[in-house]
């Protein structure tokens, strides 16, 4: 990797952060999905047996991944060829990035909270987590934005920002379709437990560096945010980041727990069942909307200082 692609990188970073996903713009993510979406339809079967199902579910892991990384190739040789193509894989880049789209729906779970109550809250964050959400509190909902803001800076942030420079464009939409995969087919469930269960642990496996990372980034972010606790963040990071049941979230969230002397995740309920979590830091279980202000801080200190790692390691690939 040259210098050029860390210069894109940290661009496409403030342009994400600046203008996010326009609406009119054609999102790789969305394909993804769909494609995603129509081979579950046709070939997820209950009546087909467990084996089968995992079989069939390792052809669509490498049927997608394939793709994606046949597509990222093909972008990639594509803007090469002409004297601007930067500014498409620009674009590209930018649009497989998660800071605007995450700060937005933290903003709008806060301002649900404040204008509407708890049933605008509720409302609200039921678009960004997957559990049940009818009867969370003010407390509930507070905390579940603050775990989905701490998650997705894993692996909306940090984790596409690493294998973009890791592997380029072909990492990059290698990884945006496991992560999508994952979060489409890759839950515990009696639909998706075999289908799904090759995606789960590939997403598992291109999620455990960044998520360490993520988590030692936030630790260091929060030593830039009022009020928040970067020692206890790091203890509670290493402490209680293995009580979650992915291997991966728990360094975010814990971190993030630590840093803004909170207690998150805990027993929870996803399709009629409440999963016994434990929780995560020894703080206040009582989040507020304040708590979620104070994550959102701890969030864009972290997204500066991704960008300011970019920015230093295209400092130091120029003067190679």
């Amino acid at each position: 990797m040259g210098p050029g692609a860390a210069i894109l990188l940290l661009i496409a970073l403030a342009l994400d952060w600046l203008i996010g996903d326009p609406r009119w713009l054609p999102h790789p993510v969305r394909l993804i999905g769909a494609t995603i979406h129509f081979l579950d339809t046709h070939v997820n079967r209950a009546k087909q047996s467990k084996d089968k199902r995992i079989i069939l579910g390792l052809c669509v892991v490498l049927s997608i991944v394939g793709l994606s990384i046949l597509a990222g190739w093909a972008a990639a040789n594509f803007v090469s060829t002409f004297p601007y193509g930067w500014v498409i894989e620009l674009t590209l880049v930018s649009l497989l990035l998660a800071q605007h789209g995450m700060m937005r729906h933290t903003l709008r779970v806060l301002r649900a909270l404040n204008q509407d109550g708890i049933v605008g809250g509720r409302k609200t964050v039921a678009q960004i987590v997957g559990r049940e959400t009818e009867e969370l509190d003010e407390h509930g909902v507070a905390r579940a934005a603050i775990e989905s803001c701490a998650e997705s800076y894993s692996d909306g942030v940090v984790a596409p920002v690493f294998w973009y420079l890791l592997l380029g464009l072909p990492g990059l939409m290698a990884y945006k379709a496991i992560n999508t995969m994952d979060s489409m087919i890759g839950h515990n469930n009696e639909r998706y437990a075999a289908f799904g269960m090759v995606a789960a642990r590939l997403d598992d496996a291109v999620n455990w560096l960044p998520a360490r990372l993520a988590g030692t980034t936030l630790v260091i972010a929060a030593c830039f945010v009022p009020e928040a606790a970067p020692k206890k963040a790091l203890c509670i990071m290493f402490r209680d980041a293995r009580k979650h049941a992915s291997p991966n979230a728990g360094w975010p969230e814990a971190a993030s727990a630590g840093a803004l002397d909170l207690a998150l995740i805990g027993p929870t309920r996803y399709a009629g069942d409440v999963t016994k979590s434990e929780w995560l830091g020894d703080g206040r279980t009582d989040a507020t909307p304040r708590d979620i202000r104070r994550m959102m801080a701890l969030f864009v200190v972290a997204c500066l200082l991704i960008a300011a790692l970019v920015a230093l390691m295209a400092t130091l690939l120029q003067l190679r």
